[in-house]
């Protein structure tokens, strides 16, 4: 997996994107959230996540975002001190008021906590209500992998989502992620969109000035929605929406992407006592507060079975998936997790692959905020 290439000064020339040392890029990230007023550790939380983003290849949730964090800070939407408070509390479940927070140090924070509960109990799980963007999800349920956890994790978003033969945007992309540890293969990792795509996704082809695919997004009179730097806005007023994953109608499941949105929004805020559906808003649209809610869950394996040995039932699994003779055209065949842990290892190598302007971007915050802008990879 790698980035695509972008258009520079809209001359069709495409640039190709900088790689920035790892560990310096996340010293920038940490070092940009503590000057906006994070805790060093809920700071050190962020820029882990933030920046794993970009080494798995989901360059839509990566670094590239920071500028829009520092904006919700600075609008009051993120409050960069708030203090997540228990309401409910098992030896089993936790139910969290987030009060605004940073999503990142939310679900990091979160995750430690029912890992900690896990260990002893054997599975737990916490619903989080008032929360704010947490980046991709299958970082928490990853967190669970170095502790022989199967991780879980998912959040509702804001209502750009249409149901099947609706016509109003009533659900977010709403992803949902699954982590299973394995022995010498790569680990299991499923972090999905309930929608067919995602606003990042969107947006890159926005700034391609390249067509959406039909059977992305559609208008309020449900028809296809292609034109890439119209969209975006549209998704925030109202006037588009992106589809169910399955695409419009049944034929193809939309109506079981459908659901899976709506499950989402059950087990982030319906058990949290947060929003749902259209009343769901996130520091991508204008608003006084934040209102995101998430789930998270882990599982002890060893509560079950000899983890050594599911380990080795995994591999056998994977690997079976993994060389599957692949189809004509095509070189081979990934299950979830293959391709981010491919793209990590490369990171590791070459650095980490961000896009030219997003670099210039980050450059120009840097100087805003005073803070030593990321170094290029010089390997």
């Amino acid at each position: 997996m790698s980035d695509e290439p972008v258009q520079a000064n809209g001359m069709g020339k495409m640039r190709d994107p900088v790689r920035l040392n790892l560990t310096d890029l996340h010293r920038f990230c940490r070092d940009v959230y503590t000057r906006m007023g994070l805790a060093d550790e809920d700071a050190e939380f962020a820029a882990r996540v933030i920046v794993a983003a970009d080494v798995r290849g989901i360059s839509t949730h990566g670094v590239r975002l920071l500028p829009r964090h520092i904006d919700a800070i600075r609008s009051g939407i993120i409050i960069p001190d708030a203090r997540m408070t228990v309401l409910q509390e098992t030896p089993t479940t936790l139910r969290i008021d987030a009060h605004h927070a940073l999503g990142a140090a939310v679900g990091t924070r979160t995750m430690l906590a029912l890992m900690a509960k896990a260990e002893t109990v054997g599975s737990a799980f916490a619903s989080v209500r008032n929360s704010t963007h947490f980046g991709i999800a299958g970082y928490f349920a990853a967190m669970a992998l170095e502790k022989d956890m199967i991780g879980i994790a998912m959040t509702n978003a804001n209502p750009v989502g249409v149901p099947t033969f609706g016509a109003r945007g009533l659900f977010g992309t709403n992803p949902l992620a699954f982590a299973v540890p394995a022995g010498r293969e790569a680990p299991f990792v499923l972090d999905m969109a309930t929608t067919v795509i995602t606003n990042g996704k969107i947006e890159a082809y926005g700034n391609r000035d390249e067509p959406l695919p039909s059977g992305w997004a559609v208008d309020a009179q449900s028809r296809p929605a292609t034109e890439s730097r119209e969209v975006p806005t549209g998704l925030l007023t109202g006037r588009n929406f992106i589809l169910p994953l399955g695409g419009a109608g049944e034929d193809h499941g939309g109506h079981k992407g459908f659901n899976l949105a709506v499950l989402v929004d059950i087990l982030s805020a319906a058990l949290a006592g947060g929003v749902s559906g259209p009343d769901v808003r996130h520091h991508g649209q204008p608003y006084p507060g934040s209102l995101v809610s998430h789930f998270f869950g882990a599982i002890k394996i060893a509560s079950f079975r000899d983890p050594a040995e599911f380990r080795s039932d995994m591999d056998r699994m994977l690997r079976r998936l993994r060389e599957c003779p692949p189809a004509p055209g095509h070189d081979r065949v990934y299950y979830a997790g293959l391709k981010e842990f491919e793209h990590a290892e490369e990171c590791r190598r070459l650095g980490v692959p961000v896009e030219t302007p997003v670099f210039e971007g980050l450059a120009t915050l840097a100087e805003d905020l005073q803070v030593r802008r990321p170094a290029l990879d010089m390997k």
